[in-house]
């Protein structure tokens, strides 16, 4: 699995902990604001995106700044102090989880593969936040803070958000963790309007579908694949963060084709758009990223073959080329 060259010296750790502790307590505040269940579960789970993102670029090395994030904010809303550890522990092993099946697979953090971005959705978020989901829905069961009969509802909404905090967060993250400004020469203008025009678009396309009493959900996918064509990963990620924000937000407050539903109906179908969404993004921004990387990769062989060619043609002393076939006894006259 590819790795940062991060410094490792203990001064050096413990920032990098601090920081992730503080990053998700904020997104941890952030993603409250949408709380469906207890005052503490939501369809969008922030941290999860932040925590996985820095075991990617860090290593497991910082687990305890996602144990401390998860403590204080569980602090305040658990029934009880071991609830909250427990609810900790799940919170803190379901990213480590993540991290732990993308490092068997090989995933890289650039995300330039196919093969990265399946692993992405499918064990990145789907597999590993099962862990969290189950274990806090169980233990607030358990305690008597949930009635078993909202275990499932309660779970879907979990399992929801922090999948979600990994299929839109964690793609954003990587690609601002790669960027860098580009040389003034390089900065062409038709390109940032472009990238202004697809995001307004993007923005109106998604408000119109979740507005709609019918289901047209469906006519993001035209923005997906303009984003993912045009700027690969850089413009495929931020526009299925805003079409999921979105989505979720109308999921919450019971727009469009989420209203007149139960909540964990509304979650099923939170969960399958918006997985369906990350997945047409990460997956299409991949294969036009190896296409093209293909491509130059072909040129530059190309290339090269070209300047050997009129080496050796140039060069009268190595002789004609191919050089002719030696003829072998028992060979006849033709």
């Amino acid at each position: 699995m590819e790795q940062r060259a991060w410094p490792v010296r203990h001064g050096t750790t413990v920032v990098q902990i601090l920081v992730v502790a503080g990053a998700y307590y904020g997104a941890a505040r952030l993603g409250l604001l949408q709380e469906l269940v207890r005052g503490q579960v939501t369809p969008l789970w922030p941290p999860t995106g932040i925590a996985l993102t820095a075991l990617l670029l860090f290593g497991t090395r910082v687990w305890p700044g996602i144990a401390l994030g998860a403590f204080l904010v569980n602090v305040s809303l658990g029934p009880s102090p071991l609830v909250v550890l427990v609810i900790v522990a799940g919170n803190t092993a379901a990213p480590v989880l993540s991290y732990q099946l993308l490092r068997r697979t090989g995933f890289r953090v650039r995300m330039d593969r196919l093969h990265d971005a399946v692993a992405l959705v499918c064990l990145g978020a789907l597999t590993g936040m099962l862990m969290s989901a189950t274990v806090g829905s169980g233990v607030l069961v358990l305690s008597g803070a949930l009635r078993a009969a909202d275990f499932w509802p309660t779970w879907a909404v979990w399992w929801t958000g922090d999948a979600m905090g990994v299929l839109v967060i964690t793609p954003v993250l990587l690609v601002l963790s790669a960027a860098r400004w580009p040389p003034r020469e390089r900065i062409r203008p038709y390109r940032w309007a472009e990238a202004a025009l697809l995001g307004g678009c993007t923005f109106a396309v998604t408000e119109l579908a979740v507005s709609s009493s019918m289901n047209l959900l469906f006519l993001v996918s035209p923005c997906l694949i303009w984003a993912a064509f045009r700027f690969e990963r850089a413009g495929a990620a931020p526009c299925a963060l805003l079409v999921s924000t979105i989505a979720i937000v109308a999921a919450a407050e019971r727009w469009g084709p989420f209203a007149h539903h139960d909540l964990f109906t509304n979650m099923v179908t939170l969960q399958a758009f918006n997985g369906i969404t990350a997945l047409t993004a990460l997956l299409l921004a991949a294969l036009v990223t190896e296409r093209r990387t293909t491509h130059r990769e072909i040129q530059r062989v190309v290339t090269e073959l070209s300047h050997a060619v009129s080496r050796l043609e140039s060069d009268t002393s190595a002789g004609p080329w191919p050089p002719p076939r030696r003829k072998e006894p028992g060979d006849g006259d033709t």
